[in-house]
């Protein structure tokens, strides 16, 4: 199932989408494979997986350790698509990869795209890519079938969103404050204008996420209630990898439970709702 069909089907049930993110090989390549099952059956509706990269520059400390596990693992780029394939074999949803743009530019835009397709990847994120610099980028993806999902976020003017619009499939990821990722307990209020002004341009085109900061079921409902169609959590998911690394158990039955939680807190109570 496609990212734009996804968000098709939960709309029709009366939900949002929760977007699950976990880096590749963090804390080991065989153990990232359990936890993204363990995401999937709890209640992710699109995991997002990242590919570690030295210098992550939008993502805070939690991210960062994570992207040190994960490289001293041994993971590579390559390994991180072909997690892509393993999980597909068990789960049909959606999984978007994270990266940076050296980690496709090093392995040539053709090449890396090709691999993607093969692997049955979705979607892309690449967070230091500029929309100015995508021409190339973009046709590569659409002549391999995957969509490419760029960020907007409280800074971004409304003639640079139309045209990150223009280059967005699958979804906009809305970055919902100044910063680097990482959870925070409060919403503030300035996210929420924040939805409800850009959910006026993406209304009827293409789905909204919200991501960095969401780690709450309260925050879930809120964003979704404002209008998002879908939030994206990931550094929580990561926190509770990072303080289980050597109780696998209590990390999967953790994580199960986390999901759960989330995923209830994007369920309308009434469909209709998500018409007006």
């Amino acid at each position: 199932m496609s990212i734009k069909e996804t968000f098709i089907r939960l709309k029709n049930k009366g939900e949002g989408a929760l977007i699950s993110y976990i880096m590749g090989g963090d804390p080991r390549p065989d153990l990232t494979i359990k936890i993204a099952k363990a995401l999937i059956e709890s209640g992710s509706d699109i995991l997002e997986l990242g590919i570690p990269f030295s210098d992550p520059i939008a993502d805070g400390p939690t991210i960062q350790a994570a992207n040190l596990r994960a490289l001293k693992s041994g993971i590579t780029p390559i390994r991180v698509l072909e997690m892509v394939n393993q999980i597909k074999d068990y789960h049909k949803i959606p999984i978007v990869i994270l990266t940076y743009y050296n980690i496709i530019f090093r392995a040539g835009l053709e090449n890396f795209f090709d691999k993607a397709n093969k692997s049955k990847v979705d979607g892309i994120i690449v967070p230091d890519l500029p929309v100015e610099e995508a021409q190339d980028y973009k046709l590569i993806a659409n002549k391999h079938g995957i969509d490419t999902i760029f960020l907007a976020s409280p800074s971004t003017s409304t003639n640079r969103l139309r045209k990150i619009l223009d280059y967005t499939s699958g979804f906009l990821y809305i970055v919902s404050l100044f910063g680097v990722t990482g959870a925070r307990k409060k919403l503030k209020r300035s996210t929420i204008h924040l939805i409800e002004k850009i959910s006026s341009y993406t209304k009827g085109k293409i789905p909204l996420a919200v991501g960095f900061g969401i780690s709450q079921p309260y925050q879930v409902k809120s964003i979704i209630e404002a209008g998002a169609d879908g939030a994206i959590v990931g550094s929580s998911f990561v926190k509770i990898i990072e303080e289980s690394i050597h109780d696998e158990n209590k990390m999967l039955n953790n994580i199960r439970r986390y999901t759960n939680e989330l995923k209830r807190a994007t369920i309308f109570e009434d469909v209709k709702s998500l018409s007006q």
